[in-house]
């Protein structure tokens, strides 16, 4: 094409530009719609944070979570078939309004402290294994994906609107279907003692449900934020199970499924509870009617310092 030409036809197309310009003034001038602007794909989304990527994705996590619930499983079958030995009779089994004497549970008894870990007698209780709901026995995937999206940090109203939408947007973790299924099977009750709102006891039931765990009735198998003596520690609550059932085993996500020394008022340094875990009554607990689920996504067995966790005489920098 000649100059002259590409210089004319420049000139019309700006010409073009401009009167179409003007034309959509004049349509929302005149109160019209103008055309809808041609749709824009949405930027691409940030890589998954590598925490939830590992929780809810891996291979690595889900036999994780298979191993603590094929433990809890084998060690709770360990305990029912030493009291069928000692009795002769089955937990199910409860003619002539007799029951197996069971030995003490694994809820640690008021007052109990890391270096005793004294527990609550069972006497002739029910057996019942307690666990945690979020990231024990059920994934959030709906409501951390909304975090994932949005990085907005943690809201409780955000949460509140999570518990009472969210029933279907939940699974089980690995593992947990078939152990409450082998579980419930034995005779053996199944609480979920959890920090979820009082308010939404019914939408709460109804994400255990959805996730394949069964029914559950507030205040007899499923406890509350609140329940007992109205705080968010769990040991009002365990204590209260306790007294009804013989709590044969604990699982959780975090250290105050198990007991609240763990998280005494106020912060507590990360070194302090690590060592926690070590004391020899408490070290002897872990896979032995106390079960811990992966949680690398939220709570308190995060927040670390760079002094706790790499200790000074531990470090090394490479030098070329």
């Amino acid at each position: 094409m000649r100059a002259d030409g590409v210089k004319r036809a420049g000139v019309l197309l700006a010409l073009a530009a401009t009167l179409g310009g003007c034309a959509a003034q004049r349509q929302v001038l005149l109160g019209r719609p103008s055309a809808p602007p041609l749709a824009v794909d949405p930027p691409a989304p940030p890589g998954v944070p590598p925490a939830m990527a590992w929780l809810y994705g891996s291979g690595e996590a889900a036999a994780l979570s298979e191993q603590a619930y094929n433990g809890m499983v084998r060690y709770v079958r360990e305990v029912l078939t030493a009291a069928r030995d000692r009795r002769g009779r089955l937990p199910s089994q409860r003619a002539a309004g007799t029951l197996p004497r069971w030995p003490a549970s694994v809820v640690l008894a008021p007052g109990a402290t890391a270096a005793s870990a004294e527990t609550v007698p069972c006497g002739t209780l029910p057996p019942a294994v307690v666990l945690d709901m979020d990231e024990t026995a059920v994934l959030n995937l709906g409501y951390e994906y909304d975090d994932a999206q949005t990085a907005r940090g943690f809201d409780q109203q955000r949460w509140e609107r999570w518990e009472k939408a969210g029933a279907t947007r939940v699974t089980a973790v690995p593992g947990a279907v078939a152990a409450f299924h082998a579980l419930r099977a034995m005779g053996v009750t199944m609480v979920i003692n959890t920090n979820r709102s009082i308010g939404n006891a019914e939408a709460t039931a109804q994400a255990l449900a959805s996730a394949g765990l069964g029914a559950f009735r507030h205040g007899e198998t499923l406890f509350l934020k609140g329940d007992a003596d109205g705080k968010s520690g769990k040991d009002g609550r365990r204590a209260a199970i306790a007294a009804r059932y013989c709590v044969v085993a604990l699982a959780g996500d975090q250290l105050g499924d198990f007991a609240d020394l763990f998280n005494p008022p106020g912060p507590a340094p990360a070194v302090g509870r690590r060592m926690l875990t070590a004391v020899a009554p408490i070290e002897a607990r872990w896979g032995n009617g106390w079960f811990v689920l992966p949680n690398p996504v939220y709570g308190t067995g995060l927040g670390s310092s760079w002094d706790e966790t790499f200790p000074a005489d531990k470090r090394w920098k490479d030098v070329p």
